[in-house]
């Protein structure tokens, strides 16, 4: 089959099974799950989501867009509840279990993948060979439990130091179904540690979704700098800002675009957008797209009139320099962690020497000296990682993708010139790494962020 055969195939699945124009989804999903194999030594089985967002709300009563489990989403690339995926290294299978086919939900909701007996739809899109109905998930997974050693153990995908979210409520209905089947020795094991090992590196093709997320990140941004002089408030702002993304792209958002005018970037997830763009303040973004499974993550500060004052641009360039100074840490064998204290050490003393020794100025700091992490993880997730840890302690390794992102919030004091100078003022300036065997290329190198080429721009 071709692959201009497969998209024809796939079109009417666009939101529900994620595949790329550009390469052969199936097959890279393949490769992943057989690579997953490979690490397993008992069989495994990954929970998506149970349920719509909001579906256990009995109050929500409007449609939620559907975002998957990223484990089974990286796994199998569909993105619709009720899904769960089994897999068993010894005899190789990867079995795909999903809802019976609802013509009337489709008829609603649109298209979705459903077991019809006889009928291989769920395999030609998917890929799957072996596609079962969802109520044959538990006979299936004791007749497998039965077949291990006694006393057996398998593997579920869930945190251990992450109770009661949907992977642990299945770890817990795993356990129920083994025991109430004569088999409460068996034990479960948690795949997580053995499943990042596999998604924080990328591939060639997700590195190449990401080039592309950049570019289109980049195109929207200058074209939104042009028209800086016509934007009123903040909520214009980021409609624009994603408007140019989107129509770039084929997917969504990487998160809900940020836009903070002036005192407003001292909130770091600040989500209002309802305030105006005041002359002579800074506006922090931070926003990104999503291109096939990966995403784009930037942010920029700029100066809402197109000219940094004495003190803006003294700020913002600790900052920028602080970025340049923590990336000459960044390279395979370190961890996120060993290295995560460098920006922040050279903001505080650069603001003593700058600020306080330079201009006479004097700053108050809404933090003790590191307002949040410098980098995480990029993937499947936007924040990739392990959840509360966000694997922090993991060893770079050439294709993982991460951000570095130094910020300064606070209020500041400068006498410049013979002009004082007052702000209270948030900057973050935010680059998108990829480590390569030597270092890192930096894929947000050509999105500006100079003093002199936003003002430029936005002029």
């Amino acid at each position: 089959m071709s692959l201009n055969e497969k998209k024809s195939v796939c079109d009417p699945y666009s939101q529900v099974f994620i595949s790329s124009k550009d390469y052969n989804s199936r097959n890279l999903y393949k490769k992943r799950r057989e690579a997953m194999l490979r690490e397993l030594d008992s069989f495994c089985v990954i929970a998506g989501m149970p349920m719509e967002p909001g579906g256990e709300e009995a109050f929500v009563q409007t449609w939620n867009k559907m975002i998957q489990e990223p484990a089974f989403l990286y796994l199998t690339g569909i993105n619709q509840a009720g899904c769960y995926l089994l897999l068993d290294p010894r005899d190789g299978a990867e079995i795909l279990f999903v809802p019976e086919k609802d013509p009337f939900k489709e008829f609603w909701n649109g298209k979705r993948l459903g077991y019809v007996e006889g009928d291989r739809d769920v395999q030609k899109v998917t890929g799957f060979k072996d596609v079962r109905p969802l109520d044959e998930l538990w006979d299936t997974v004791v007749e497998r439990a039965r077949k291990k050693p006694n006393p057996g153990f398998a593997y579920a995908f869930y945190f251990e130091k992450w109770p009661d979210d949907h992977n642990d409520q299945f770890r817990k209905e795993m356990k129920k179904a083994l025991a109430s089947e004569g088999l409460k020795g068996f034990k479960l094991k948690s795949a997580a540690s053995l499943h990042w090992k596999l998604r924080l590196p990328l591939e060639k093709e997700r590195i190449s979704d990401a080039c592309v997320a950049q570019n289109i990140t980049d195109q929207a941004f200058r074209a939104v700098l042009g028209q800086m002089s016509s934007l009123k408030n903040e909520r214009q702002l980021g409609l624009l800002l994603d408007y140019e993304m989107q129509k770039r792209s084929d997917g969504d958002l990487a998160f809900p675009t940020i836009v903070a005018g002036g005192a407003n970037a001292c909130c770091l997830h600040y989500v209002k957008k309802d305030e105006p763009l005041q002359d002579g303040d800074l506006v922090l973004l931070d926003f990104g797209i999503r291109y096939n499974s990966l995403h784009s993550d930037l942010s920029r500060t700029l100066p809402v009139n197109g000219k940094f004052n004495p003190l803006q641009k003294m700020l913002y360039e600790i900052v920028l320099d602080a970025q340049t100074e923590y990336q000459k840490s960044v390279r395979p064998g370190v961890s996120l962690k060993e290295i995560g204290n460098i920006p922040w050490d050279f903001i505080m003393d650069a603001l003593d020497e700058r600020l306080v020794k330079g201009a006479k100025g004097k700053f108050k700091l809404l933090y003790d000296r590191r307002p949040h992490g410098v980098s995480h993880f990029i993937g499947e997730q936007i924040h990739e990682g392990e959840p509360g840890t966000r694997s922090l302690e993991v060893v770079l390794e050439p294709g993982m993708l991460i951000s570095c992102e130094p910020g300064l919030y606070g209020e500041f004091w400068a006498n410049i010139g013979g002009k004082k100078f007052h702000e209270k003022i948030g900057i973050r300036i935010e680059d998108d790494l990829l480590i390569t065997e030597k270092g890192f290329r930096n894929l947000s190198e050509n999105i500006p962020k100079t003093v002199k080429d936003l003002e430029s721009l936005i002029k």
